[in-house]
């Protein structure tokens, strides 16, 4: 394929990519945005495997760059998954020891609070 046949082809994906990322909608564009990230594992691996018998300096840089945005994208696409179902998880009921000491501290503070009662004389 020559040239301005592989650039039509780009420009069109990148059209149809963003018409169709456009329509999701926002409950569910952060579980579809970590999945296809990760995705991008697979040009991670297909830039190693042709950095190996690459020639010039062109394809080299153009190699290095798909292996450093395939990085970015898979370490971003797992934060983004990780930090998702963070906000899934139980936290944890308080201890025991810590119901008691908190009971305790605002028993404290109750009494601080209170005046001090008079005493009479005698």
């Amino acid at each position: 394929m020559d040239l301005l046949t592989e650039l039509t082809i780009l420009v069109l994906a990148a059209f149809v990519g963003f018409e169709v990322i456009s329509k999701v909608p926002n409950t569910l564009h952060t579980p579809l945005m970590s999945a296809t990230n990760a995705i991008h594992g697979i040009v991670l691996l297909g830039g190693l495997l042709l950095i190996g018998p690459a020639e010039g300096f062109l394809t080299e840089l153009l190699l290095l760059i798909a292996i450093v945005f395939g990085t970015i994208n898979v370490v971003g696409g797992f934060l983004v998954t990780d930090r998702m179902l963070e906000m899934f998880r139980r936290r944890p009921a308080p201890r025991e020891a810590e119901r008691g000491e908190l009971a305790a501290g605002e028993a404290r503070a109750a009494d601080a609070a209170e005046p001090a009662p008079e005493r009479k004389a005698a």
